[in-house]
């Protein structure tokens, strides 16, 4: 692959870090500390959050001055030493790199959970089959990052592919990963619907939304919503289609409609629509107080020409490449069968 730019992104400030980490020590150990149990959890875990930046940074700044030594006994033809000193730059590299990509993820919402939404766009069946191709590219990197995903929603298209998708990817980091494949996505290819076997070019959009925990971060009221129950169409054997099982829950206030039908009860359905509703109103807020929430945003684009962020081609020859970060592969069959790390690790470090 050739590799994207990268920038230089936010400073990590370590010694107002320190200074906080000092400031926390103190609090902990004042009298009467643990009387609050909750504000005692709180400062435990910030200090805990400080403490798992600061001690690696020291103990790579410790390895970074036993590597100047090795290298110094190198240098006087010390063949031992320089095999060590090696090792030692190349384990530094490597811790670095750790905390580097870290520290990208390091974002309000980046360790939470996700909610995929994939929605085909211009294209017609080409596009509800590029929708579905989609949805197993990240059902086969979720389970490469060992994540537990649930395919909460699924409507089948007309003939092939899907009309929409909603996923939740449960994992640290899920959303923080996800959030570099918010946009629309672009692919070139001979039809398999055409019978004279032309060239089409298809679209699909992808959202991510971070799973919100519970009403503590939104508050959804009974008085604004409006539940309806149906039945589930698609496969899912006797009981999924002949029982009002699926559920599609209205918010009133934001017009936002959400649907769920692939458990086999109303619960569960209810449930998870719930939690679906509570992120995208989540992720409107945070739009609102931020201005710049990437995944509502990727909504709002036209899901056609001009929009996509990555294109995928598989004729007249084959590449994806990433319009943001230049990133781009010939290897386009290990891109659809889920090793998108690089090019989410691009994004992320040139954003």
């Amino acid at each position: 692959m050739r590799p994207a730019s990268r920038s230089s992104g936010a400073t990590f400030d370590a010694p107002a870090k320190e200074k906080r980490r000092g400031e926390l020590e103190a609090l902990t150990a004042e009298p009467g500390f643990w009387q609050d149990g909750a504000r005692a959890k709180g400062v435990i875990d910030e200090l805990n959050a400080q403490r798992a930046w600061l001690d690696p940074l020291a103990a790579l700044a410790r390895s970074v001055e036993d590597a100047r030594a090795l290298i110094e006994m190198a240098d006087e033809e010390d063949g031992q030493a320089e095999a060590e000193a090696r090792r030692e730059i190349a384990s530094v590299e490597e811790r670095l790199g750790a905390l580097e990509f870290r520290k990208m993820l390091s974002g309000k919402d980046d360790e939470r959970g996700a909610i995929l939404a994939i929605h085909p766009g211009a294209g017609g069946t080409d596009s509800q089959d590029w929708a579905e191709m989609l949805l197993r590219m990240y059902l086969a990197w979720a389970a490469r990052k060992g994540y537990d995903v649930q395919v909460v929603d699924l409507q089948p298209g007309d003939g092939a592919g899907i009309k929409s998708a909603t996923a939740l990817v449960r994992g640290q980091y899920a959303y923080g990963y996800l959030r570099a494949e918010a946009g629309v996505h672009r692919l070139v290819r001979l039809s398999p619907y055409d019978a004279a076997h032309r060239r089409h070019t298809s679209f699909a959009s992808v959202a991510a939304y971070p799973e919100v925990e519970g009403e503590g971060d939104v508050v959804v009221k009974d008085s604004e919503i409006r539940v309806d129950f149906f039945r589930a169409s698609g496969p899912g054997g006797q009981h999924v289609n002949k029982s009002s099982t699926a559920v599609r829950i209205t918010h009133i206030p934001s017009g936002l409609v959400v649907s769920c039908q692939n458990e086999r009860s109303q619960f569960r359905n209810k449930e998870n629509a719930l939690r679906v509703l509570r992120a995208r109103l989540y992720a409107i807020r945070e739009e609102e107080l931020r201005k710049a929430q990437e995944a509502a945003a990727a909504e709002k684009k036209d899901i056609a020409w001009g929009s996509q962020i990555r294109s995928y081609v598989l004729h007249p020859y084959r590449m994806v490449k990433d319009v943001r970060t230049g990133l781009e592969t010939s290897d386009v069959d290990a891109v659809l069968d889920g090793r998108l790390d690089e090019f989410i690790e691009a994004y992320l470090k040139a954003s």
